[in-house]
């Protein structure tokens, strides 16, 4: 075929593609099980596309993780994970470790897998994807903790995760000793690196005046690309790199810094459609029938066994040091919202392009992880927000980020919030004036019914009333804080002790 049959082809993927965000938006399906399923359409059993390259799948997989991390760091509000960022740690150290053994021991003596492939497949079982957590879980209304943690975790535990994979991978295991040497080893040097390129970068971002704006938006995946790869040269975590330095650089004043999250958002959305279609197309159905009796056990030990055994070990960890104190329900909600996404169908690529493994055995690791993946995300993805709500977890009046570009904002260090009236929230009835907000904040805006009209002070909030609230950055926590006590507690929760905490 022509290239320009292939660029039609792409671009009308690529539109399906954006067709089946939205569909999957209103069912609660996750996005990437229909991007997977164009890729199966237009694969060997479809249209007949023939790819079956292990080692251009990792190396484009590799590429396209690192894409999604850059715009999970971009995105991320650093006061939402802050408090959460040890506890993420935690999880994506020794719950990583705990997860790889729990499952490597359950694979080993209930599947009669040796040791090292038991290993593997709890190495590439064990990362929670920063795609399907970002995509899926920032539509929830969770309390700022939790999301913090997820999304913090989900940014962390890849590096561990593909460092483990790969030195199971090749031609000699290490010994336990070495392979923990080499992991702290990498880990060090990919934050050193990308918490010195993210500085150097703001500097000059900020004292170099480019001519068109729409070159900052470049400029700042360049730089997190510089991260990544020297990182990776200097045999850092290029992982954890590329989130350290995008997760500084997107919540630091620098010039069109919505603009460069938005563009960030575009071509991370672009690297998922490749990425789950390239992954789709790599898959072959006709030997998926021999995958799906152990992929289903593997997925149940890790579901029901690994994830909330990490979890549980975790949240013993975080206690005992003094860095936290998780509760039954989000322990449990943790464990329920471990998403599996492309970050273990791109590791599975890993074994199976090395000549050290045999190819049958990678193989089948490769078509368990595909199962895996289709099978609980599809359980696990949609039923979220009931697991939330049961558990007591749900907060719809939680206040939530809205992108603007706007000059004016950035002008003013000022963020807008967006906020929504449920039917439970004790905000219904309260005049603007009894919120007592700060000074330096202020409800500019009023969407009601579908009209919208700009409130007075002695504006009567009503139930699904959506307020913007535009806030400079240092009074930001204190307006949260105070819209939470209010919905808990009235316009008298000062008197009940209620600090929206």
């Amino acid at each position: 075929m022509g290239v320009d049959v292939w660029l039609l082809l792409g671009a009308g993927v690529v539109i399906a593609a954006i067709v089946a965000v939205r569909v999957a938006h209103w069912s609660g399906l996750p996005s990437l099980l229909l991007f997977l399923g164009f890729g199966v359409i237009l694969g060997e059993s479809g249209l007949g596309l023939q790819f079956e390259n292990p080692e251009l799948a990792q190396q484009i997989g590799l590429i396209a993780l690192a894409i999604i991390l850059a715009e999970g760091g971009l995105t991320t509000t650093w006061s939402h994970v802050r408090g959460a960022i040890p506890t993420a740690l935690v999880l994506a150290t020794v719950g990583v470790g705990v997860s790889i053994a729990a499952v490597a021991v359950s694979v080993h003596l209930i599947l009669a897998l040796d040791w090292r492939t038991a290993l593997l497949v709890g190495a590439i079982l064990a990362s929670t994807d920063a795609a399907a957590v970002f995509s899926v879980l920032r539509r929830l209304p969770l309390p700022p903790r939790l999301a913090g943690i997820l999304e913090a975790e989900s940014g962390f535990n890849d590096a561990p995760t593909v460092i483990a994979v790969m030195l199971l991978s090749t031609a000699t295991s290490p010994s336990l000793g070495t392979a923990l040497f080499d992991v702290l080893f990498e880990l060090v040097v990919g934050a050193a690196v990308g918490l010195a390129v993210a500085p150097l970068g703001i500097y000059a971002l900020r004292r170099i005046a480019l001519p068109v704006s729409g070159l900052y938006p470049i400029a700042v995946l360049a730089l997190a690309f510089v991260a990544y790869a020297g990182a990776v040269l200097l045999h850092g975590s290029g992982f954890l790199a590329i989130y350290l330095a995008t997760l500084v650089m997107g919540n630091s004043r620098m010039p069109h810094r919505a603009s460069s999250r938005g563009f960030a958002e575009g071509v991370a959305w672009l690297a998922q459609i490749g990425l789950f279609v390239m992954l789709g197309i790599l898959v072959s159905p006709s030997e998926m029938p021999a995958a799906i009796v152990p992929g289903l056990v593997a997925g149940l030990i890790l579901v029901a066994v690994a994830r909330p055994l990490s979890i549980m070990v975790s949240a013993l960890v975080t206690r005992l040091t003094g860095i936290a104190r998780l509760s039954w329900r989000e322990q449990a909600f943790l464990s329920w919202a471990g998403l599996r996404g492309a970050v273990p169908i791109v590791l599975a690529t890993i074994p199976w392009a090395a000549t050290s493994i045999e190819n049958g055995t990678a193989k089948l690791v490769f078509n368990e992880v595909f199962v895996i993946v289709v099978v609980y995300t599809l359980l696990q993805g949609p039923t979220l927000p009931f697991v939330a709500k049961l558990l007591g977890l749900s907060t719809p009046d939680e206040a939530r980020d809205l992108e603007v570009e706007s000059a004016p904002l950035e002008e003013l260090n000022a963020d807008l919030l967006q906020v929504r009236v449920p039917p439970t929230s004790k905000l219904q009835g309260v005049e603007i004036f009894e919120l007592r907000l700060p000074r330096d904040a202020q409800v500019t805006l009023i969407v009601r019914e579908g009209r919208t009209f700009v409130p007075t002070d002695s504006t009567r909030l009503k139930v699904e009333d959506q307020l913007l609230i535009v806030t400079t950055a240092a009074c930001r926590d204190t307006v949260e804080r105070r819209m939470r006590a209010i919905s808990r507690r009235g316009k008298l929760a000062g008197w009940y002790g209620e600090r929206g905490v």
